[in-house]
């Protein structure tokens, strides 16, 4: 753990608390923080909103993708391999796809390369895997471990977030003294089963298995159904969690940060999940997301259902990217929402992932990007 060098003072006209009790009305708080709110913070109180420039000129900005529009570029995948899915986002440590599975898979998929985490936006279907068999509906995450054999197929159509833990693997994060139980009871976490639906799909036909290592693909071929585990026992498996068995945290007087919506880690990323919840009712907490500077970290936001409460024309299936070095939040008319305290639920669910590398945006992201997207703070 590092040794962060702390200077705790106070300066000015300033609440005793962040995040609540404001000492005027029409002042903005900022949160200045590092290492993913875990490490020291300052809250500065300004005049103006944090997010109110009117021009800016540089690739450093926040962006917008929609990725509903993806099917109607040239980055649409064109086969049934996950290897082909579109990356949006990327560094060296993750890497961050939206897939199309539109049909059953014809070769096994084996990643070489680091765990893989799926998460289905849309669609319902059946995985297969070196493990067993797991029915997978709308709303699922799948973890599965690095090298794992494995196949889909779809009722219909699937639309797959897959975000891939290069050479590094996904773990449940620590839950300190709130304990074990808190967030999702590990017991709700489903593994495969080797049931008749898995036996049944077991046969003497050829199959290939299509393995990716260094980004690069090799074909291995065998007589038979390599899917042919009768049993298994020990604690490595794929597992799945749907996002409506998390009870997130909360505090009726105090807006918690993300990291206490932390569903998996990585050692160089994290990923969260915000889910309904009922909005801080004392009076005089703040009951949006608060403006911040994370500037260890960069922050990916897939929006999949709901009212997306802190944004503005954001729809589901689109992403938002605040690369790490300038401050964001809440637009204006959800900061103003909140002032006014017009709602006491949120009904938003979307997927986080704040890496601690910087993430570079890929020619398919780029063909799907809303360039006004960094002057969506304006004042109306």
């Amino acid at each position: 753990m590092r040794n962060w060098i702390r200077f705790p003072t106070a300066q000015g006209t300033h609440s005793r608390q962040a995040h609540a009790d404001f000492p005027e009305k029409g002042i903005y708080e900022r949160e200045l923080g590092r290492n993913g709110f875990f490490g020291p913070a300052t809250h500065m109180h300004h005049k103006h909103a944090p997010t109110g420039w009117s021009e800016w000129e540089g690739p450093l900005r926040p962006r917008a993708f929609d990725l509903n529009q993806l099917s109607g570029t040239d980055h649409t995948p064109v086969c049934d391999s996950p290897f082909d899915a579109p990356s949006i986002l990327s560094n060296a440590h993750c890497q961050y796809r939206l897939w199309h599975c539109k049909k059953a898979m014809s070769k096994l998929a084996r990643n070489a390369d680091g765990d893989e985490l799926l998460f289905i936006h849309e669609g319902e279907g059946e995985l297969y895997c070196d493990y067993g068999h797991l029915s997978l509906r709308e709303g699922d995450y799948i973890v599965i471990p690095r090298s794992t054999m494995w196949r889909l197929e779809p009722a219909g159509s699937m639309q797959v977030l897959m975000i891939e833990a290069t050479n590094d693997a996904y773990q449940l994060p620590e839950k300190g003294m709130v304990g074990g139980h808190a967030i999702f009871d590990p017991a709700v976490l489903d593994t495969p089963q080797i049931n008749d639906t898995f036996l049944a799909q077991q046969d003497e036909n050829q199959w290939q298995v299509e393995v990716k290592r260094h980004h690069q693909r090799s074909l291995i071929t065998y007589p038979y159904n390599p899917l042919d585990a009768i049993g298994w026992h020990g604690d490595l498996s794929v597992v799945r969690l749907n996002w409506r068995d998390i009870r997130p945290l909360m505090s009726h007087r105090y807006h918690l940060p993300p990291s206490a919506h932390t569903t998996f880690v990585a050692a160089r990323f994290v990923v969260c999940t915000f889910v309904p919840r009922p909005i801080e009712s004392d009076p005089g907490a703040l009951k949006v997301p608060f403006y911040h500077n994370n500037d260890d970290y960069d922050e990916v936001l897939f929006y999949h259902a709901g009212d997306f409460f802190s944004r503005d024309n954001i729809e589901k299936g689109m992403v938002t990217f605040h690369p790490a070095g300038f401050t964001h939040g809440p637009h204006p008319k959800a900061f103003a929402a909140g002032r006014a305290h017009k709602k006491t639920f949120t009904d938003e669910v979307a997927v986080m992932v704040d890496t601690r590398d910087a993430l570079n945006a890929t020619d398919a992201a780029l063909a799907v990007e809303n360039p006004e997207y960094v002057y969506s703070w304006r004042a109306e």
